[in-house]
């Protein structure tokens, strides 16, 4: 499905406007070809300022967004609600985003995934990160290349909007994420370590990882650092590359010597906003009808890596041989 006219704008709708909600109704507002109809959250104190600055309707709940006739909506709702908001939506033949991660398990992720599959209709899954364009010069960097390691550190204080889920389901998704993007490979072991030392839910949690082309990862995220640290180190045969998701400065290693001696450069990165460039991409997909640049089916498989930490899966290899006492 797609808009009526090709020239028309899209109407979009956005629910559940927290933090990153109210954020999606503020870049929508800005972007040409898209009008924002209508933002729906029945809890928000600032629903009716965020209406008034955006220059559209407020809504109760998503019934009563829909009937307003949108081609597209955003979820930025709590996860446990995205399931059951994404399936309305859907069977009114309106387009999604949903915020990461795609649902609260599993099992309602994929339903989601298939239920837009019968429908027709554009489901992405908001990993932002993807669209930061220091990650993006990463992507760029490591193309062709025989990746050996992935290192990511992100970690920051504790957030006080966070209730329902821990530094996995919050921070490392992200990464998870990254790690099968740029390995295009999935992740078939997983090493767990994970601790809550003061918050309710985990808020430690350093996790290893090897894909199925057989790169080692490694993911440090915790809510105890007192600052925000958002880095990657990614080596290659014949390179090293350090990022900084938070300046967005990428530096190169090149030419390794003999003696020790390498060259450095810095990789240039863009300064565009990296919501911005993730909703243009969303109503891209839905204007030529092509696969959205992160998928149903992707947000589902970084979801299931996540939860199998949780769960406390580990590597094959490091799993204890059961004795057997003759």
């Amino acid at each position: 499905m797609g808009v009526a006219a090709k020239d028309a704008p899209v109407r979009l709708g956005v629910i559940g406007v927290g933090i990153m909600g109210s954020n999606h109704a503020r870049v929508l507002a800005d972007l040409s070809g898209v009008q924002v109809v209508g933002i729906a959250d029945p809890g928000a104190s600032h629903r009716a300022l965020l209406a008034q600055i955006v220059g559209c309707a407020v809504c109760d709940d998503v019934n009563a967004l829909l009937e307003l006739g949108i081609d597209a909506a955003v979820i930025a709702a709590p996860t446990h609600l995205h399931h059951d908001i994404a399936l309305i939506c859907i069977r009114r033949g309106v387009h999604v985003l949903v915020e990461k991660p795609i649902a609260s398990n599993v099992e309602e992720g994929r339903a989601i995934v298939a239920a837009a599959e019968r429908a027709g209709v554009t489901l992405m899954v908001g990993h932002v990160e993807r669209f930061n364009p220091a990650v993006q010069a990463i992507k760029d960097a490591i193309k062709g290349e025989d990746i050996l390691s992935i290192a990511i550190t992100r970690v920051g204080p504790f957030p006080p909007r966070m209730s329902n889920v821990g530094v996995v389901i919050d921070l490392a998704v992200h990464d998870i994420d990254l790690i099968r993007w740029f390995t295009d490979s999935e992740i078939t072991e997983v090493q767990p370590q994970i601790k809550s030392a003061v918050a309710e839910r985990e808020d430690i949690a350093l996790l290893q990882f090897r894909t199925a082309s057989g790169v080692l990862a490694q993911i440090n995220t915790n809510w105890l650092t007192p600052f925000k640290t958002r880095t990657v180190h990614i080596a290659t045969r014949k390179k090293y590359l350090i990022g900084d998701l938070l300046t967005r400065q990428v530096t190169e290693c090149f030419g390794f010597q003999a003696d020790g001696s390498y060259s450095m450069r810095h990789l240039s990165a863009g300064h565009a906003e990296p919501l911005r460039s993730e909703l243009l991409a969303f109503v891209k997909a839905i204007r030529e009808g092509e696969p959205p640049a992160v998928t149903g089916a992707e947000g589902v498989a970084s979801l299931e890596v996540a939860m199998r930490c949780l769960q406390g899966d580990v590597m094959p290899a490091q799993r204890t041989p059961r004795r057997v006492v003759g």
